[in-house]
């Protein structure tokens, strides 16, 4: 199929706006008859020159992302006799390419997913980081070979369908808000792999993966061990508070977000300034809060004290919380799937607020994955089953479709689960529970850690937000993954290795507090505007939803929504986080007019 890429200008165009809230600062284009590069951005380092796409002899690069390890790199590339326009990472990657090919990708530290094309090779190589921390889409349909940071952009394209069969039906209902790794839910569309490269050339493309984790044997003692994690963690965060525009910390009041606010509001102090951190809530949250098992204290009461305690320049952000059920629709089309509802929703408003005064934040997310902060890691009940333990049944998602919708749904979720537990790589004579323990690293690696990033990225993106998790420096996860669990779990605590290792320099009701998650709303005012956006998909009978939905079950959870018999995903995802899943599918589908084959 020939195509002329310069006769789609349109379509080009198109794509570009679409990805503007992502990159708002600037665009640039690359188009020849046979390829279209372009990129939007969003300047953090080297504003005047970091301009993209950005072109090395016949090599040229559209990247999103950051480096954290830059400068090595540069003064490495140097000794080769390389020589740099600019400050900033994306000449670095591209000479680095230039250099070291496919290699180049094993020498980056940071958050990063690329292109770079290959004008006389007419060949496209395409990178994605170790983690997973950003997206990477790709699609391949009649004679077009499309990516992007965005499921909307390919969607724009028109050979490339908005069409959802069984699997990716089961994608949703089964496993949703995750989804399976290398999966895009929309049949023609995938997604790259973390720790993968590609590279497509004359209609054929290859995936390999570059990075592992491998079981290796930990030859450190205890106190070596709080010694070397309190470095990895405090290197990752001090190599990412580097910026040319301002830069702030989201603060909870728990461990993860004081450790980072603390490293960085030491920065700070040294080179003359206040930090300024950041924390959500939602009006009379107090009011209505109730502690539990999972949330057992509130924010607020924490939030002060580390703040006193470290100097930071503090700004409590309150939502309103009809407006964080109306953001369900907004979050729906920025994420372009049906995402983790009101902790969607909320962050989105929370990274608008933020984005006033800043365009990069540092975040706490992915340290309970890497040190054990979930509580199925310390129930012996749920540790050993084998099923995804955030998770566990598939009874209560059946109970909201139709009889028969989807007939192999608890099959689908187990062979998922399977096929992740497979991946894990063991030490010869390990006992079950580290044999475990290695299994539930992995699980939370590719799946619940998967679902916050993606979170992550794509409401801070869509707020021209960039945000940073210092946590998931692949060095940490590595070190982390080798770390006995007696070691990990100090004290008998979740985290506690991580806790041990910056005890001295956190408040100790903060350094010993029990973990709580992320804040959600306990106002009644939310329930009831969810409750109003449901009856509106329920009075809907043009969609195809409709057809699919046990209406007797939700308007049982309308009136009792606490009558689930388990969470539909993680600690905090019930009742009403269940309805709100249906409001963001409902608007998920007209949003993108999906079709269900």
């Amino acid at each position: 199929m020939n195509i002329d890429l310069r006769e789609r200008l349109p379509l080009i165009n198109r794509m570009s706006s679409s990805l503007k809230r992502r990159g708002p600062d600037g665009s640039g284009e690359y188009i020849k008859p046979y390829t279209a590069l372009i990129h939007r951005r969003l300047s953090v380092i080297d504003p005047e020159k970091g301009k993209q796409p950005m072109q090395f002899g016949k090599y040229t690069i559209v990247y999103n992302g950051e480096i954290y390890n830059t400068e090595e790199l540069r003064t490495e590339l140097k000794s080769f006799g390389y020589e740099f326009e600019t400050h900033c990472d994306t000449e670095v990657i591209l000479k680095a390419y230039h250099k070291w090919k496919e290699k180049s990708c094993e020498k980056l530290n940071g958050i990063f997913a690329y292109a770079v094309w290959d004008d006389e090779e007419k060949e496209l190589f395409l990178c994605r980081d170790r983690i997973g921390v950003k997206p990477l889409y790709y699609a391949e349909k009649d004679g077009i070979f499309a990516f992007a940071s965005r499921i909307k952009t390919l969607l724009l394209v028109p050979e490339i369908t908005a069409e959802v069969d069984e699997a990716g039906l089961n994608e949703i209902f089964m496993l949703g808000p995750a989804k399976t790794i290398g999966k895009a839910v929309f049949r023609d569309i995938s997604e790259l792999p973390p720790a993968c490269y590609m590279t497509y050339s004359s209609g054929k493309k290859e995936i390999k993966e570059y990075w592992k984790l491998e079981a290796k044997t930990h030859t450190e003692n205890e106190a070596d061990t709080i010694a070397h994690t309190h470095f990895l963690v405090k290197d990752a965060i001090e190599r990412q508070l580097v910026s040319d525009v301002p830069l702030c910390t989201f603060l909870s009041g728990g461990l993860d977000s004081s450790i980072i606010s603390r490293v960085a509001s030491d920065r700070s102090r040294k080179s003359g300034s206040i930090l300024d951190t950041y924390s959500v809530d939602y009006v009379e949250n107090d009011k209505y809060f109730k502690s539990s098992l999972f949330q057992p204290n509130k924010d607020s009461d924490f939030i002060d004290m580390i703040s006193d305690y470290i100097g930071s320049c503090h700004h409590n952000i309150v939502l309103d919380n009809a407006e964080v059920a109306r953001a369900l629709i907004e979050s729906t089309h920025a994420r372009n799937l049906p995402g983790f509802t009101d902790v969607d929703s909320s962050l989105l408003l929370f990274c608008r607020a933020v984005k006033k005064q800043h365009t990069v934040a540092l975040s706490g997310e992915c340290a309970d994955e890497i040190f054990g902060g979930y509580p199925w890691y310390h129930n012996k009940d749920i540790l050993f089953e084998e099923t995804f333990p955030w998770s566990r049944s598939t009874d209560v998602r059946q109970s909201i479709i139709k009889d028969g919708l989807l007939k192999n749904g608890e099959e689908y979720a187990h062979s998922r689960y399977l096929e992740t537990v497979n991946k894990t790589s063991y030490l010869e004579g390990e006992s079950k529970t580290e044999r475990r323990m290695r299994e539930m690293f992995r699980l939370n690696l590719d799946w619940f850690m998967q679902t916050l990033l993606v979170r992550k990225d794509v409401m801070s993106m869509e707020s021209s937000l960039e945000v940073r998790v210092p946590f998931c420096d692949y060095r940490i996860v590595e070190y982390a993954y080798n770390m006995p669990w007696h070691i990990k779990s100090l004290d008998g605590r979740e985290k506690g290795v991580l806790r041990k290792a910056f005890e001295d320099v956190l408040p100790y009701e903060i350094t010993w507090r029990k973990k709580s998650p992320y804040p959600k709303t306990h106002n009644p005012v939310y329930f009831a505007e969810v409750c109003k956006m449901v009856q509106t998909v329920l009075d809907d009978t043009s969609t195809p939803l409709y057809e699919m939905l046990n209406t007797d079950k939700i308007r049982e959870l309308m009136q009792n929504p606490d009558a689930l018999s388990a969470p539909w995903y993680g600690q905090l995802m019930r009742g009403p986080q269940v309805l709100a899943y249906i409001v963001q599918i409902y608007w998920w589908i007209k949003d993108n007019d999906v079709r269900f084959v």
